[in-house]
């Protein structure tokens, strides 16, 4: 049985740009930071001290206290985003199969904020004052539930965790689940809430965190010379996902296709890339070779690109590797530059950035690109817009425990 085609129906976003989609793809192409300092908790003992947060978030503004207290910053940040997108879709799930729709979302650490607020409060007041919610709220898993049980959607339904490559796995799941003729359709994404005290703390023991604390706004450089680490970021993005004949029959909108996945893993070392770059190379030809698409038919790759020394430079030899001598007209550019990095959330994000690539025909830049690297020197769309007609395009993401996926996207076709 050949595989059933998949096509994108509906995108949402919550992010440092913008509370949706539209705000977002519009400060990207506009090159706009979302860095600014940090103010949820005193930094000032931290070596960095700002982030892309999700500034202006109101939880009162979407959610009634009696819900909100019921969960986590990052499954609202997703509920609100696929919202827009399950409107963008036009699905009525009172028309559906509802056990032919399922739910399938991507997040790497869950519920820290829960975690961290429970344990001051049981240090502070005791074991007995531990919420009933407390479980519930900060379970990984928790905001697939929240979102099948707010949209009724009876198929299969569960999170993937692979750090960075966490939302890219959910999604390459959920292609799976139609494709394999389990579902008609699926919502997925990811979402992340981490800019905590234990959480920035954790990343900068790490040294994986930019200390630019007197310019947030240029600190993330994806494939400049002169870049020192990632900046934290937060936010949420959906994605709905349907078999192509499906959503004809009800006169969806059909913003691209999703056409392959590829899933790797270095099997080398817990943080660091392997320093030949053969999982991600392996995760783009295995993408490829998924849609039957041709390396020299891609023009456009939405980088994984989180401005470490090590990512950028490896991410760069894989394209190299995985295109050869097309590497050297492909437009690269790194979301990351604008929005930061939001963990398990990033590879959601990207691949609504890629469909709307696609889409539009319009690559949003690289900002902070000022200084090039001779490690990195392929076209990463510099600090401008460009408007170009992209037919088929790709979205890297590269997770810690050596994690590697890639998904393809392509200009629906009839």
């Amino acid at each position: 049985m050949s595989k059933r085609r998949v096509v994108i129906t509906g995108l949402g976003a919550v992010s440092p740009l913008g509370l949706d989609l539209a705000t977002t793809w519009s400060g990207l192409l506009e090159g706009r930071s979302g860095a600014g300092p940090i103010t949820r908790f005193d930094t000032s003992k931290y070596s960095t001290k700002f982030a892309c947060d999700v500034w202006g978030w109101d939880t009162d503004r979407y959610f009634p206290k009696t819900e909100s207290k019921r969960m986590d910053r990052y499954t609202q940040y997703y509920l609100v985003a696929s919202d827009e997108a399950m409107k963008a879709s036009g699905l009525d799930m009172t028309k559906e199969d509802r056990t032919r729709v399922g739910c399938i979302l991507g997040t790497g650490i869950g519920g820290i904020m829960e975690i961290e607020a429970t344990k001051v409060l049981q240090l502070e007041k005791g074991a007995d004052r531990i919420s009933p919610f407390f479980i519930p709220k900060m379970m990984a898993n928790a905001v697939a539930g929240q979102a099948s049980i707010r949209y009724g959607m009876k198929g299969t339904c569960f999170v993937t965790s692979s750090a960075c490559a966490s939302a890219s796995h959910a999604i390459g799941m959920a292609l799976r689940a139609i494709q394999w003729g389990e579902a008609d359709v699926m919502l997925t994404g990811g979402s992340e809430a981490a800019t905590t005290e234990l959480g920035l703390g954790g990343f900068c023991s790490l040294r994986a965190v930019s200390s630019r604390n007197d310019d947030p706004k240029r600190a993330s450089r994806p494939f400049d010379r002169d870049r020192d680490g990632f900046v934290m970021g937060e936010g949420g993005a959906a994605i709905v996902l349907e078999e192509l004949e499906h959503a004809k029959r009800r006169g969806a909108p059909i913003l691209a296709e999703l056409l392959g996945f590829g899933s790797t893993d270095d099997a080398h070392h817990i943080t660091a890339p392997m320093e030949d770059g053969d999982g991600p190379v392996r995760a783009i030809l295995q993408a490829l070779a998924d849609g039957r698409v041709n390396a020299n038919q891609v023009q456009y790759v939405n980088a994984h690109g989180t401005s470490t020394s090590l990512n950028d430079k490896i991410e760069t030899l894989a394209c190299k590797k995985a295109f050869g001598d097309h590497a050297r007209t492909l437009a690269i550019s790194s979301t990351k530059s604008m929005c930061g990095h939001l963990l398990g959330a990033s590879g959601a994000l990207e691949l609504a950035v890629t469909a709307l690539t696609v889409q539009h025909g319009k690559v949003h830049p690289t900002i902070n690109y000022e200084t090039p690297d001779p490690d990195c020197d392929l076209d990463y769309v510099p600090n401008v817009a460009r408007d170009m007609k992209v037919d088929y395009a790709i979205s890297n993401s590269l997770g810690f425990g050596g994690h590697n996926t890639c998904l393809l996207v392509g200009r629906y076709r009839g």
